[in-house]
């Protein structure tokens, strides 16, 4: 057997190598023969050219001897006009023995006029060379019948593309043999090529022009190569002869036009492709919906399949022609696919995927898939002999043939039928077992409703089966179950489950269930009344849980929705959309129904469409649309965060507490502030106070605090992006926007808190709260501040709250009292407000806010209690700190209605720190920062201002010090005038008495020696001016005189400089050697700043509240 087996081999073996031999002497055999034919053509069309361009014409005398009569003259244009390739010899016969001297205009029309076939071209070739050789003027008059036919624009239409697919060619070929020359003929052809392409390259209608050119004359005027020629030679390394007519640039322009218009030709090919899909796409919807298709969708089918096909056979040709692949574009469409219906639209997808969508899992997590699939199996738990009870048969169940039918209107007609009777319990005597029997099943279905868990509802289920199973309980428990309140919906899953248990060993109680719901749903259905809508609701959603255990035929819940979709208004809205929501995920996702829950849920949202609905079905028909078919959308592309700003987010908004405030600070010190993006990410992180937790607002407070020791740049930054932040919210008062305002606003109390910014700055916010956009009339409504919107006091509150305990002293207590002032007129403004009625009342929340805000600020206040009080207020205020504001009417009238708030302006508030310098300033930033300790301390000695609408009365001291100075002022003056000024010789000339006029040549030939000055004299009211020659001594001592003035000038002036420069000197060696105690002023960042140290111990009272840090 194995010398057979070897034999065999060997006898196999011989016939596969002269296989593949055969194959490589096949290929390159098959490349041998084109470069033969291709050589040959190029050979050919080379001689004729030559003779065509180099011809020698017969003289005239020739032409004598010809016969010039015009009856065989007209017969030859005759037959020109139906011009083939077997009358060549018969022409060429006549043309040898005709005169055309005079025809040959009509010739060469009737060349271009022919109708010719692809065959005939050789033979026009051999009789156009024969004209052309004899007569001169054959050649131009036939190029100018070629533009006439071939010169149209890319707006016309080309009315016989077969008769114009010929004649390029025909003209190409012409060209190429010599008979046009390439200057001549050249731009004609590539004007008809580009036209062509330019014209087409959406529709594609003139791609059989195209290819036609490429294969007969592609090799001559683009280069071009089959592409399987081309392998072949390209695999045995074998060179490919070129024809030179045309240079290689001239020759690469064509090729690289051809190639944009396949380019163009696949991209219109693949969308054929999908429109092609999509067509048999939806004719399979149809198939599946409707079980057969129109004649018309059949046709339209057909057509596009046919476009395709012709497309794409185009597109083969001109890839082979070209070299080119089609790729993508060459594969076979995909047309068995299944269409899926979702989210009101339809998609495409194969098997697989349809497969997929019925397939989902249709509960949303592990416990409620637990819930609905995981049944304890009570035969564990019955007798073996109450198993064998015969059960009742089934009632008749709706089949897909059924869902198919149309719905009768009989059996949706009110017949005014009572609603299903619960079933009778048969009367058994009165024993003393069964009145315990009944005292137990009693207590059971009292207990019932209270079981809404699963471990509750099985052990209900074992009980009743164990304790309670008779005929005449189960009886009972179903008109228990059925008759459950119709406002206990969440009873419905449970009781449910408690029938499902039952099944396997007590299926009548289910059967009695599902035929009593069934009735119900009926029974509401039939009557079309607008009432008992929560029954109604009660009703489907059981049918929907029981479906969820297969309990319920899933066909006849399809059936309910296809009745309720039928008549679809009002109630019945409510019912499908409930049933939808509680079944409709399990009978999509379920393989049996999923493609008819499709076609309904299509059909709900048609009848949404095209129905005058009401906003709430509306809302109901897409949510419970959407919680059946859930949109899948595509998840949103995070941009990608840098480490260093996730890093500085991190330890910033989730680490930073307490307890590891200096391990975040020599992180953040560590940061290079030096890169503006990276201090600008760490600035707004520490701006963010809205973004950290609430208790961590303070800790971020004071990183900051302690940073700004080290980055001076931190804390304004800091601090202008909050304000910004807050005015930012108040331009845009959306309720969106109020816990982060909440938060911002504490977040800048407590920068207060750490001396990150001034009282002023923090009253600046205050008074903002209460007026910008304020307009203290309620009949004029602001937009930035509505009558119902009583946030601003919540804001200046948490404000106050936060910080407003340290304004108790100096001038930050009186800002505080005025500005309670102003802030109790706006509130009681908001109070009084009509919007507010027994309906809509002012929230009392706010008032307690109020009050608790301003009793802790000051407990001895008395607050208004109305609007009133609060302008009488104000105008006592104002009386106080505007003493003479009355008296000036003219100044009232002019300005008194620029304000916006009807004379209630806040107190502009500054300092005297500038212009009295024995004032302490507030303390710097440089000093140590305390926990809980605000800038009042510092504020204790400040003045403050009012800026007056008109200036008050000057003092008596300043009226005394401005008649002072004045007079010195004017003393000085009178002395700058008695001083003798220096007098001025030097002045310069004027333009009037410049020479203006050229000199001529024997004026410059003189060659004065003397230096030329003006003379100014004044007689009379005007200056005169005189000329005269000087020498030059004299004008080099005037000019040694002024630099020696000059430079005693410039030495005086140093010697003034200095000495200014020693006595300052010595003034600040005498100021800061004489101690640190006292009453100097230190300004503010001259003094090294120090680290911050936490205090130990209980906090010292004295250092806070105590006397003043300076004296």
């Amino acid at each position: 057997m194995l010398t057979t087996e070897k034999s065999s081999e060997k006898n196999e073996e011989p016939p596969e190598e002269p296989s593949l031999e055969t194959s490589e002497e096949s290929e390159k055999l098959a490349v041998s023969e084109y470069i033969s034919s291709l050589e040959a053509r190029i050979k050919c069309k080379g001689d004729m050219r030559n003779q065509n361009l180099n011809c020698v014409r017969p003289p005239e005398n020739h032409f004598s001897k010809l016969d010039s009569g015009l009856k065989k003259n007209t017969t030859f244009v005759k037959k020109l006009k139906s011009f083939s390739a077997s009358q060549i010899d018969v022409l060429l016969k006549d043309f040898s023995v005709l005169n055309l001297t005079k025809y040959i205009s009509e010739v060469a029309a009737a060349i271009t006029e022919a109708k010719l076939k692809m065959s005939d071209i050789a033979a026009a070739i051999n009789l156009c060379s024969a004209l052309h050789r004899t007569y001169a003027d054959f050649s131009s008059n036939l190029f100018e019948n070629w533009q006439k036919i071939l010169t149209f624009k890319i707006t016309d239409k080309i009315a016989n593309s077969s008769k114009l697919r010929v004649d390029l060619r025909f003209y190409a070929e012409l060209v190429a043999v010599g008979i046009f020359t390439n200057k001549t003929g050249l731009p004609l052809l590539g004007n008809v090529l580009t036209v062509l392409i330019n014209m087409d390259k959406e529709d594609h209608n003139n791609i059989s022009i195209l290819l036609s050119f490429c294969k007969h004359c592609g090799e001559d005027y683009a280069g071009l190569v089959p592409k399987k020629i081309k392998d072949y030679a390209e695999k045995y390394g074998i060179t490919i002869p070129r024809n030179t007519f045309l240079p290689a640039e001239k020759q690469a322009v064509v090729r690289t036009l051809l190639k944009d218009y396949f380019a163009s030709l696949t991209k219109h090919l693949l969308a054929v492709r999908a429109q092609l899909q999509a067509l048999h796409a939806a004719n399979q919807r149809t198939l599946h919906t409707r079980g057969e298709l129109s004649q018309e969708r059949k046709d339209q089918l057909e057509q596009h399949q046919a476009t395709y096909d012709k497309l794409l056979a185009g597109a083969q040709s001109f890839a082979e022609v070209l070299g080119e692949d089609l790729g993508e574009a060459g594969e076979p469409p995909t047309l068995s696919l299944t269409v899926i219906e979702t989210q009101g639209s339809v998609t495409i997808g194969g098997n697989d995927e349809i497969a997929m969508q019925a397939g989902t899992d249709p509960w949303q997590d592990e416990d409620t898939r637990t819930f609905y699939t995981n049944i304890p199996d009570m035969k564990f738990f019955m007798p073996t002999h109450q198993l064998k009870e015969t059960v009742k048969n089934k009632a008749e169940t709706v089949t897909e043939e059924m869902l198919d039918e149309d719905i009768k209107e009989d059996e949706l007609s009110d017949n005014d039928e009572p609603p299903p009777a619960v079933p009778e319990v048969e009367q058994e005597e009165a024993q003393p077992a069964n009145v315990s029997n009944k005292y137990a099943l009693d207590s059971f279905l009292n207990e019932l409703p209270n079981c809404i868990n699963r471990e509750l509802i099985d052990n209900a289920a074992v009980d009743f089966v164990l304790n309670l199973n008779t005929k005449n309980n189960r009886k009972k428990l179903t008109r228990v179950l059925f008759s459950v309140a119709r406002t206990r919906l969440d009873l419905l899953p449970f009781y449910s489950r408690f029938a499902a248990i039952l099944n396997p060993v007590l299926p009548d109680v289910c059967l009695d269930l599902c035929q009593m719901l069934k009735q119900d749903f009926k029974y509401h259905v039939r009557k079309k009344d607008q009432i008992n809508i929560e029954s109604k609701i009660k009703v489907v959603r059981f049918i929907g849980e029981l479906v969820k255990f297969d309990l319920y035929s899933k066909m006849e819940a399809l059936y309910c929705l296809k009745v309720l979709l039928h008549d679809f208004k009002h109630h019945h809205i409510e019912m499908a959309c409930k049933l939808l929501e509680t079944c409709g995920r399990f009978l999509y996702c379920n393989a049996e129904t999923h493609q008819r829950t499709m076609i309904y849920l299509q059909q709900m949202m048609r009848k949404k469409t095209v129905s005058a609905l009401d906003s709430r079905y509306v809302t109901q028909i897409e949510n419970a649309f959407y919680y059946v078919c859930p949109p899948e959308a595509p998840a949103q592309p995070k941009e990608e965060e840098p480490p260093i700003h996730q890093f500085i987010r991190k330890i910033l908004h989730e680490d930073l507490q307490k307890s590891n405030e200096e391990k975040i600070l020599r992180l953040m010190r560590k940061l290079n502030w030096d890169d503006p993006e990276i201090s600008a990410i760490a600035i707004q992180h520490l701006a963010g106070g809205w973004r950290v937790r609430a208790s961590a607002r303070r800790a971020l407070a004071r990183l900051t605090a302690e940073l700004a020791t080290w980055q001076e740049n931190v804390a304004p930054a800091v601090v202008d992006t909050i304000l910004e932040e807050i005015r930012l919210t108040m331009e845009d008062p959306h309720p969106r926007y109020n816990q982060r305002r909440i938060a911002t606003v504490r977040y800048l109390g407590e920068l207060y808190n750490y001396k990150l910014l001034d009282s002023r700055d923090v009253f600046t916010v205050l008074y903002s709260f209460i007026t910008f956009g304020v307009t203290n009339d309620h009949s004029n409504v602001s937009p930035l501040d509505p009558s119902d919107n009583v946030f601003r006091i919540r804001l200046v509150c948490a404000l106050l709250e936060t910080c407003g305990a340290y304004f108790n002293s100096g001038s930050s207590k009186k800002r505080l009292d005025y500005f309670l002032v102003f802030f109790q007129n706006y509130y009681w403004f908001k109070y009084s407000d009509p919007c507010w009625n027994e309906t809509n009342k002012f929230p009392i929340y706010v008032k307690y806010i109020y009050q608790e805000c301003l009793t802790s600020l000051r407990p001895k206040l008395n607050l208004f209690t109305s609007w009133q009080q609060c302008k009488d207020a104000i105008e006592e205020l104002r009386q106080i700190l505007y003493p003479e504001l009355g008296e000036d009417e003219q100044y009232d009238d002019d300005h008194g209605d620029d304000s916006v708030n009807d004379g209630l302006d806040t107190i502009m508030e500054t300092d005297d720190e500038t212009d009295n310098p024995q004032l302490p300033e507030e303390s710097s930033d440089e000093d140590p920062i305390t926990d809980n300790a605000g800038n009042d301390i510092n504020d204790q000695n400040d003045e403050i201002i009012v800026e007056d609408r008109r200036p008050a009365a000057k003092p008596v001291e300043d009226l005394e010090f401005e008649n002072a100075f004045e007079k010195m002022v004017t003393e000085n003056i009178a002395e700058r005038q008695r001083e003798n000024r220096p007098q001025q010789r030097d002045i310069a000339v004027p333009m009037t008495c410049r020479q203006t006029t050229k000199k001529t040549y024997e004026q410059l030939m003189q060659g004065k020696v003397g230096v030329e000055f003006v003379l100014m004299v004044r007689k009379g009211s005007k200056p005169q001016y005189k000329s005269f020659n000087a020498p030059p001594e004299f004008a080099s001592n005037l000019q040694q005189q002024a630099l020696a003035d000059k430079e005693e000038m410039e030495r005086m002036k140093r010697l003034t400089l200095n000495i200014s420069e020693r006595q300052e000197e010595e003034e600040y060696s005498a100021e800061s050697g004489g101690g640190s105690g006292g009453g100097g002023n230190p300004n503010r960042g001259q003094h090294v700043r120090q680290k911050y140290q936490h205090p130990k111990g209980a906090p010292d009272a004295d250092l806070i509240f105590g006397p003043k840090k300076f004296k």
